[in-house]
């Protein structure tokens, strides 16, 4: 029987293990060596989120991406899509290999686990460079209200019972497609993430981690819950202009509290940043963490 790394897509030097966290089964690919760098993946996509970036980024880092509880190769369980647990996963990952203090890119989701490590345990995070998702302190606003209502068929999946239903390849890949530059993910990007969630244990994941954490993170960010906190993580942000859920009005009052932080909006990229950009994130990415 084909085990996780025997079935992995190939890749020119990247390797491929499962380490164990606290019973957890994560899938890594690794390549390079050098300062660590943490590339954590967003919905729906896995560790091939990053396969366009990890080679340049390899020439001088040791890069680590990981697949998250309930996505790509991870172990599914029923359980822990809660905001403390994947945020426990991460550090967990960290002391398992051995890593005290790390650069961490990352998307969607997986921006705001970054966050939450990087308030909670700053001294584990030395620069971090978010796709799409800006500090969780950015104003109300009934425009970006609007605008997540109109795609009201991509957060149905977070409904109990129904959304694991829902959430199965045709829905993957039109999310993929509805929130991407045309030609940005190939038949085989799009295999690659849809394919995974034939899965049900994976439908039910991706469900849970909406129902648990994606939806409820965003009503607290909305509520101004995280004005009590302050980042002092040197954080950059990258949103595409055509990202229709963070455009350039939406997304507001975050600065004062930020010790280091910058904002860029790229044009030609819609949510998938790193399909869309790869040029841009690969830029950023050597400057923010030189």
């Amino acid at each position: 029987m084909k085990t996780p790394l025997d079935i992995q897509p190939r890749l020119d030097g990247v390797t491929h293990r499962m380490v164990n966290v606290g019973g957890l089964n994560i899938h890594v690919a690794e390549a390079g060596q050098g300062a660590p760098l943490l590339l954590l993946h967003g919905f729906p996509e896995h560790w091939w989120q990053w396969h366009r970036i990890i080679g340049p980024l390899a020439e001088n880092h040791r890069v680590i991406c990981p697949d998250g509880r309930g996505a790509g190769w991870t172990d599914a369980p029923g359980s822990g899509y809660g905001r403390d647990q994947l945020a426990a996963d991460v550090l967990g990952l960290l002391d398992a290999l051995g890593l005290e203090k790390v650069g961490v890119l990352s998307h969607d989701w997986g921006s705001l686990v970054t966050y939450q490590v990087c308030l909670r345990h700053p001294d584990r995070v030395s620069a971090h460079l978010s796709l799409s998702i800006p500090p969780p302190y950015f104003d109300f606003d009934i425009r970006m209200v609007l605008t997540i209502l109109r795609h009201v068929r991509h957060n149905v999946v977070a409904m109990p019972v129904i959304g694991a239903g829902l959430l199965r390849p045709a829905l993957v890949r039109r999310v993929l497609a509805d929130f991407s530059a045309a030609g940005s993910f190939t038949e085989q990007d799009a295999d690659l993430f849809a394919g995974r969630y034939a899965d049900p244990a994976r439908s039910r994941a991706g469900s849970a981690l909406y129902r648990q954490f994606i939806n409820p993170e965003g009503v607290r960010i909305m509520r101004g819950a995280y004005r009590n906190t302050r980042l002092a993580t040197r954080t950059r942000v990258l949103i595409g202009t055509d990202d229709p859920g963070m455009q350039a009005g939406f997304v507001h009052g975050y600065k004062q509290f930020c010790d280091d932080l910058d904002v860029d909006y790229l044009s030609g990229a819609n949510h998938f940043v790193a399909a869309d950009r790869p040029d841009a994130v690969i830029t950023a990415a050597r400057e923010v963490f030189a």
